[in-house]
C-alpha cells in the first residue's frame, strides 16, 4: 500500500487552476480500484492520497500522470508500507510482510 503526500510547489492560484483536471484524474484512478481515499492537508500547502492494489513501479507511472505533476505545481513523496492490519473494507488490500 502507498501514502502519497502531495506537496505544492506553486502559488496556490496556480494549483486551483488546475484542480479540475485533478479531480478527474482521481476519478479515474478511483474507477480503476488503485484510489482508497484522498484529500487536502490542512495548513492547504499539499494533499495526501491512499493507493493500493499496485507495485511501486506502477504507482511511480500514475503519480507522472497528475496534471500537477504535469504542469509542474506539485511533487509528489510516496511511501510504501506493509498493511497488515486494516477495516474490513481495505481487507482485499492488505498486505504480507515480506519473509
Amino acid at each position: 500500500m502507498f501514502v502519497l503526500e502531495l506537496s505544492y510547489t506553486a502559488p496556490i492560484e496556480r494549483v486551483d487552476a488546475l484542480l479540475g483536471a485533478h479531480v478527474e484524474w482521481l476519478n479515474a484512478r478511483y474507477a480503476e480500484g488503485v484510489f482508497l481515499a484522498s484529500g487536502r492537508k490542512e495548513p492547504r500547502d499539499g494533499g495526501v492520497i491512499l493507493a493500493g492494489g499496485v507495485g511501486r513501479g506502477e504507482i511511480e507511472e500514475i503519480v507522472a500522470g497528475d496534471p500537477f505533476v504535469v504542469a509542474g505545481v506539485c511533487a509528489y513523496r510516496i511511501v510504501q508500507f506493509y498493511a497488515t492490519k486494516s477495516v474490513d473494507g481495505l481487507a482485499p488490500f492488505r498486505d504480507e510482510l515480506p519473509v
